[in-house]
């Protein structure tokens, strides 16, 4: 293929996924006015239900917005040569590879969070405030994003410095050193993600002595799994919505739970949503994920391998000199249709060991005190009760909550 060629194709797939999302956003908001069905009436009164479907309505009708604006940013910077402007601008301020690509990383990533700084604040402050959910405050707001910017530009360089060093010294082998370095990184991550970032932007503390940690430990005892580390994050600091998830494994591991959660669910639900946690870990999913995301990252980087090299690829973004890192933006956009598969399967994995945990939270613990939590739940957060199958094919990782309902009415 031609550098022009790989261009033009370049920009059909990145039109073909915008396309495909906005369909898939279509066909889901059709089913807005869909009546709440009937063996999850009680979910919602007829007034709070007409809330949860102007809230989606505003949703979407904003992510349309928001979607339109990406889309059309990032064809203007392919059209108008956007990276070979970047680039010249990294290689005038250095000629080390390394330096080059980590100016050139930097000014993307961080124009593009600018640009969608104004609709994160429209958001947060302006439709998660009007439905009662926004907790945040500006000045959170604010140092939340600096933090992630830090965390972004010190993560991020030390990856790609250690993708480029193994790309220069150990050539077409480069990929089996990047993995073995990422897989660590994520094996690290996975086991101390609570304990070293969690605390950058939200406070733990551990669950008090009371009835509720002696249920919860009573029920530990009962399911042989030993958890001695149980954590409350102050997520009302932030918004109105409730969560809890397991994290880490070996001695690392805990179990987390918003403080919104605690005072959205009974003792009993709490319970059997710690319940649900803890089949995931007795199922092993925890383990099968790592697995398959470093095996995907591994096949990811192999091919990568194959491709990065060759200046066809950065001829077609119109940079006349080769680069790792030019290629590397040309790569992740002819790679996303595998993306896009590798996703499916996963999400689809996901919804399977999701209703594996339902059914050992209700096999050990109870089913009901499970399907009443997930139901205030979904109502507190004014959530979809109507997807289309589609988009919950493509975009959920848990079944939807008429799904999990009837599956734990088995």
């Amino acid at each position: 293929m031609t550098p022009n060629q790989v261009f033009y194709l370049i920009i059909g797939l990145l039109v073909l996924n915008f396309v495909i999302d906005t369909l898939l956003d279509f066909l889901n908001a059709r089913h807005f006015d869909d009546p709440i069905p009937e063996s999850l009436n009680e979910v919602y009164a007829t007034a709070e239900y007409q809330k949860s479907q102007r809230y989606k309505k505003e949703t979407y009708r904003f992510s349309l917005l928001t979607s339109s604006v990406s889309i059309g940013a990032t064809l203007a910077f392919f059209f108008f040569d956007g990276f070979a402007y970047v680039d010249s601008v990294a290689r005038s301020i250095s000629e080390n590879a390394v330096v080059v690509a980590l100016i050139f990383f930097g000014i993307i990533l961080f124009a593009s969070d600018v640009l969608t700084l104004p609709f994160s604040y429209y958001r947060t402050f302006v439709i998660e405030e009007k439905y009662g959910f926004n907790k945040t405050n500006l000045q959170t707001f604010i140092v939340d994003k600096l933090k992630g910017w830090g965390m972004m530009a010190l993560l991020g360089s030390i990856l790609m410095t250690a993708l480029i060093w193994f790309y220069e010294t150990a050539g077409s082998n480069f990929w089996l050193y990047a993995w073995g370095m990422i897989t660590v990184f994520v094996v690290f991550l996975n086991l101390f993600y609570a304990r070293l970032i969690v605390p950058l932007f939200n406070k733990q503390t551990p669950l008090e002595a009371g009835t509720l940690r002696t249920k919860i430990e009573a029920y530990s005892e009962k399911v042989g799994f030993t958890l001695d580390k149980i954590f409350v994050i102050d997520g009302s600091k932030r918004s109105t919505k409730a969560n809890a998830y397991f994290s880490g494994f070996g001695s690392e591991k805990r179990i987390t739970l918003y403080d919104t959660l605690i005072n959205d669910l009974e003792e009993e639900e709490i319970v059997a949503v710690l319940a649900h946690e803890v089949g995931h870990y007795k199922k092993n999913h925890i383990i099968v994920n790592l697995l398959l995301s470093i095996g995907n990252i591994g096949i990811t980087l192999w091919i990568l391998s194959l491709l990065v090299g060759n200046p066809i690829l950065s001829e077609a973004l119109h940079v006349s000199e080769p680069s790792f890192h030019i290629g590397l933006i040309a790569f992740g956009v002819l790679y996303s249709p595998i993306s896009e598969i590798t996703g499916l399967f996963m999400n689809y994995l996901s919804r399977t060991f999701e209703y594996q945990a339902d059914n050992y939270a209700q096999e050990t613990y109870a089913g009901k005190p499970l399907i009443t939590a997930l139901m205030k739940l979904s109502k507190n957060s004014l959530s979809n009760l109507t997807p289309h199958p589609a988009f919950v094919t493509v975009h959920y990782s848990h079944p939807t909550l008429l799904q999990r309902f009837q599956n734990l009415q088995k």
